[in-house]
């Protein structure tokens, strides 16, 4: 039942939508003494951020939980910055963290952020305050080379376009982020991200399809107040997974509800699933029926927990099915395939057994081995 080199190759190649043309915009950090540059936009790889829940201020704790993300495969984490003592503490947060620090900021601890170095910063059109107070943040963030994202929110709209349209639409979103384009554009600032965040999952996706047609700066998707962990992740991958299915979206953040490494997993899982995400193992398991042989949803969830701490870099589809009647064939198409039996489990790839306590070391063991079995097969 394995796949044929042929049928892997197509399989990688498989057709997919173009990417929206949008321009690059750099990000800059430093680690250790060495300036980096992540690009988004542009054609680079689609970045995954997430947001810390901590106070910034408590530098310590903020910097293990941004570690955290890190180590989870954030690119970029965004910091807020609503207090003095959050402005004063963002030069360290900035130099003790590994990724990109976005600041999440109001006017008054605008340019203290600046001055801390770090990636990016994010202004809400909403509160952004008096126009002069925008223009001033511009102007700074044009000398230090520091890229600003228009963060707009369908719960904080300007007034006077909510008036306008009554409720959040699609088109105030849109009106309100092309405002502030123009207001950075007049400013001659360029290096800008956008977003138009709505909690409707439906004005969400138009309100982006709607501004990609408008502009080529790079978008930044997300659901804003998507929910628990039960909900937030059926509903970021409903609208992020939409757009990045129509080619549009340059970098992504899962707002959830909960542990903020789970934003991070989840959003790497959207990627992986429309085949735009990095190198890694996929994981697939078939939803049980009466034919079931084994407890199959203990052996899904020991394999993807397994899979997750060894952190392969290897593309590989993993099928985990629940007997040997349909198994084999609904798991043709993957790499490897493990199908249960009375106490026992076959696998595919190498057509041996192994007994259902140690699947997850078997499967595992050969996802290690891979690149050696290939070549001796």
């Amino acid at each position: 039942m394995e796949r044929t080199k042929e049928e892997s190759t197509q399989a990688a190649q498989a057709p997919q939508r173009p990417r929206r043309h949008s321009r690059p915009v750099i990000l800059r950090h430093t680690v250790d003494g060495v300036e980096h540059e992540l690009q988004v936009g542009g054609g680079a790889p689609i970045t995954v951020q997430s947001m810390t829940t901590g106070k910034t201020h408590k530098v310590e704790e903020c910097l293990a939980e941004i570690r955290q993300l890190a180590e989870a495969g954030a690119d970029i984490v965004r910091v807020a910055v609503p207090r003095p003592e959050d402005a004063d503490a963002l030069a360290d947060v900035v130099k003790g963290s590994p990724v990109p620090i976005v600041a999440d900021i109001h006017f008054n601890h605008a340019l203290k952020a600046l001055e801390a170095g770090v990636a990016k910063v994010r202004i809400n059109p909403g509160n952004i305050g008096k126009p002069e107070w925008e223009r001033a943040v511009l102007r700074a963030a044009k000398d230090k080379g520091v890229p600003i994202r228009i963060g707009v929110n369908g719960g904080s709209l300007e007034k006077d376009i909510l008036d306008k349209y009554g409720y959040p639409r699609p088109e105030a979103l849109v009106e309100s982020a092309m405002r502030h384009v123009e207001v950075c554009q007049r400013e001659g600032f360029e290096d800008i991200v956008i977003s138009v965040k709505h909690s409707d999952v439906y004005f969400m996706i138009q309100s982006y399809r709607l501004l990609a047609e408008q502009t080529d700066y790079p978008l930044h998707l997300g659901v804003t107040e998507s929910g628990s962990l039960k909900t937030g992740p059926i509903k970021s991958s409903i609208g992020i997974g939409s757009l990045l299915a129509d080619g549009i979206g340059d970098t992504i953040r899962v707002s959830l509800a909960a542990d903020s490494v789970n934003e991070v997993r989840v959003g790497h899982q959207i990627l992986k699933s429309l085949r735009l995400g990095r190198p890694g193992v996929n994981v697939i398991a078939c939803p049980t029926c009466g034919r079931l042989a084994g407890d199959l949803f203990s052996v899904v969830d020991e394999v993807e927990e397994a899979v997750a701490k060894k952190g392969f870099d290897k593309d590989l589809n993993v099928a985990l099915m629940g007997c040997a009647v349909n198994g084999p064939g609904e798991a043709a198409g993957a790499d490897l395939g493990v199908s249960l039996g009375r106490g026992r489990a076959h696998i595919f790839k190498r057509g041996g057994t192994v007994d259902q306590d140690q699947i997850a070391d078997a499967v595992i063991e050969m996802i290690e081995n891979w690149d050696e079995e290939a070549e001796n097969a």
